[in-house]
């Protein structure tokens, strides 16, 4: 026996390549042997995959009953709370909401080597086959795989053809997921990833120390979705600074000193941590006590402009020309006419500094949305406030900002795997920020809470009535931010459909 391990390790040494999951590929080593060639295709697949698109195409075995009495605002509401499985609640949702959802959001389960609630009748077969924990190549991502792909696969069949869909993954399942959503969605549609520095590394780390996590967007058709979307963001803090501004502005007015009101509303400016690096550019404060920026008004690329694109400018103090840019002015004489009679360019102090473009902060209150967010915080005292035990929400204040950044005032918004419930009580925000009439529609399983747990000690015993009770309170508290807001819901449960005898199936 042990010759025969020895013998086997020489092999695998030799031959590594052909070692699959811990078994030998044979096909694999036929082809490196050359005795046979395998069709060479560029794919993504796994053990499974084809049944779990099957599964995708099975018709729906259930129906949606309505719960008026757990549900409020009943002939009001355009919110919907679906209690059920949610692949079976997608296929029924493709009846009535194909093509309308404007965006969906889900923060799916992480692959941390853990056991799945969603446990489709074939991924169980698989789960018993390869283990529960045993974490060893392909089989530790298979059973993921295979349960995402369908509902990947119908949730798609519901967006509009300008709709957009964002997930929140961290490291174990980012690759793969990214893999599925170019198969779906198509490398074309990829409208980026955002990273999420979570500003505090992982304590368990056996590498290197993971303390961010991504957030994949993908539109169903990027030309569309960008037709009516410009990818900007409102900067966060322009009402703040231009508020501020303006009180020490009036303060210095008064008294004649606008230079110390322009040097304190800067140092004013410079302790602020929290701006982002296009909010702190605005650290500058004009004679009638506008807030601007100083932008580089040269060529912006290596092809030569027109000779007139080198005209210089005449400083207004000293009559002598300015220096010209190397590569010439950004815009065409008329234009830097029409900008100096608008007084939207700085000179400096004499003839010896470059002109710049001012930018009022008041007229560029967006900017690009950018790759990474820095966020190190948690909802733990939120939902503590709110009575709500959740071990691993969505943060509030990001949901909210992604969609009020990526959806349409008038968007349903779908979340397929709710929890306790952020997506909704974002899109609830939303609206009260904006005046939007986004709703929602979420789907959570009635999964059962372990008695050890906290939720269990405070009465609940499904997470479903944990995202129906988050709804309930996250309404009450935005009725009292913004009157006429929709904060009702329609409550459904997936119900199976029943069979000849007249039981459920």
């Amino acid at each position: 026996m042990e010759e025969l391990k020895e013998r086997r390790k020489k092999w695998e040494c030799l031959f590594l390549e052909c070692i699959k999951d811990g078994k030998i590929d044979v096909e694999a080593f036929l082809e490196l042997l050359e005795e046979k060639e395998r069709e060479e295709i560029y794919g993504f697949t796994w053990p499974g995959k084809k049944k779990a698109y099957l599964l995708s195409k099975e018709p729906q075995k259930s129906c949606l009953v309505p719960v008026k009495e757990e549900s409020r605002e009943w002939e009001k509401t355009k919110n919907v709370f679906i209690e059920g499985e949610n692949l079976e609640a997608l296929k029924i949702l493709q009846e009535n909401y194909c093509k309308k959802i404007g965006m969906i959001y889900i923060d799916p389960p992480y692959n941390t080597n853990r056991d799945f609630v969603y446990q489709d009748s074939y991924a169980e077969k698989e789960r018993n086959r390869m283990g529960t924990k045993k974490k060893l190549g392909g089989s530790y991502h298979r059973k993921w795989l295979s349960m995402m792909y369908p509902r990947l696969l119908i949730s798609r069949n519901l967006l509009r053809e300008d709709g957009i869909m964002l997930i929140n993954i961290d490291e174990h399942e980012y690759v793969n997921l990214q893999k599925l959503m170019e198969e779906i969605y198509g490398e074309d549609n990829q409208l980026g990833t955002i990273i999420w520095d979570k500003r505090n590394p992982k304590g368990d780390a056996k590498g290197i120390a993971i303390q961010h996590e991504y957030i994949v967007i993908y539109a169903k058709n990027k030309k569309e979705y960008l037709q009516s979307n410009p990818l900007k963001r409102r900067k966060k803090n322009a009402q703040k600074i231009l508020k501020t501004a303006e009180d020490i502005y009036n303060k210095y007015k008064e008294e004649n000193k606008i230079e110390e009101g322009r040097k304190e509303f800067a140092r004013w400016m410079a302790k602020q941590q929290s701006f982002s690096g296009g909010e702190k550019a605005y650290h500058k404060l004009d004679e009638d006590g506008q807030v601007y920026r100083l932008v580089s008004m040269a060529w912006p690329n290596k092809k030569k402009p027109p000779a007139d694109y080198f005209i210089p400018l005449i400083h207004p103090v000293t009559g002598k020309k300015c220096p010209v840019p190397h590569r010439g002015w950004r815009n065409s004489p008329a234009k830097m006419k029409e900008l100096l009679e608008k007084g939207e360019i700085v000179f400096g102090k004499d003839e010896t500094v470059q002109p710049a473009r001012k930018y009022l902060l008041k007229d560029n209150q967006y900017e690009n949305i950018p790759s990474v967010i820095y966020y190190g915080g948690s909802d733990d005292l939120l939902l503590k406030d709110m009575g709500i035990p959740f071990d691993t929400p969505k943060v509030l204040s990001i949901v909210t900002e992604h969609i009020l950044n990526f959806s349409k005032r008038e968007d349903k918004i779908l979340d397929f795997f709710a929890g306790s419930a952020t997506t909704a009580h974002g899109v609830m925000k939303a609206n009260a920020m904006d005046g939007g009439e986004r709703s929602f529609l979420i789907v959570q399983m009635p999964e059962q809470i372990e008695k050890r747990h906290d939720a269990y000690k405070k009465g609940f015993r499904k997470v479903s009535e944990i995202t129906k009770r988050r709804l309930e309170i996250a309404g009450d508290n935005i009725i009292k931010e913004k009157k006429g807001v929709d904060t009702g819901f329609r409550k459904y449960v997936v119900t199976p459909f029943p069979n000849e005898d007249g039981m459920e199936e």
